[in-house]
């Protein structure tokens, strides 16, 4: 654990940062974690018309740890203002999601069609297959699967499921019967449903 270190960044507001901060804790529309930044920094500043506070003093004040109190402050010291107030940009891109909206959908449409011949039931390593056969995606494992597949049903397929009748009941396909289960295939010859129970797989 690296040592804590509360005086060797010490905080030197100008006049215009000082405004710059206040304006920001008082208008109420940024960001609360860029507010609280704010405050820390306002509270640290060896200018102070008050005095500073000793980062223990702020931490109480602010209900934050110490060492986040040190963070703030020593990237304002090295990095400037606005590194200390905002959030650090990611380094990397986000890896986008393997399933998106327009996969889900055709998922369930694949869940609700007839099993692959030789089969009574999908599984989701099935499933993961056919969606790479079908070109949907490139690769995607069945626990990816399986984890898309515990989204409620009706936000997930809105197009390709319906009610079967006026009143509130079990979804239903449009030619009128029920979806089929999704069994996941696990060790021991056992399957694996969407709630991780196991039961035994049913192969024709």
């Amino acid at each position: 654990m690296a040592v804590s270190t509360p005086n060797l960044y010490p905080v030197v507001l100008t006049a215009e940062q000082r405004a710059r901060l206040e304006d920001i804790t008082r208008n109420g529309s940024a960001p609360a974690k860029k507010i609280r930044h704010a405050h820390v920094l306002l509270l640290s500043d060896t200018n102070r018309p008050a005095g500073r506070l000793t980062r223990d003093a702020i931490a109480r004040h602010l209900n934050r740890h110490v060492n986040t109190v040190d963070r703030i402050r020593e990237r304002f010291v090295t990095e400037g203002e606005s590194p200390a107030l905002d959030r650090k940009p990611r380094l990397t891109p986000p890896v986008p999601a393997k399933i998106d909206g327009r996969v889900e959908a055709h998922l369930v449409a694949i869940c609700c069609g007839k099993a692959p011949e030789g089969r009574t039931r999908w599984t989701l390593q099935l499933l993961a297959d056919e969606l790479k056969r079908r070109g949907l995606v490139s690769q995607v494992c069945a626990e990816t699967v399986r984890k898309t597949l515990k989204k409620p049903i009706a936000a997930l397929a809105q197009a390709v499921l319906v009610h079967s009748g006026t009143r509130p009941g079990p979804l239903c396909r449009p030619d009128g019967r029920h979806p089929r289960p999704v069994h996941g295939q696990a060790h021991g010859g056992r399957a694996v449903d969407l709630h991780g129970r196991s039961e035994q797989t049913v192969a024709a």
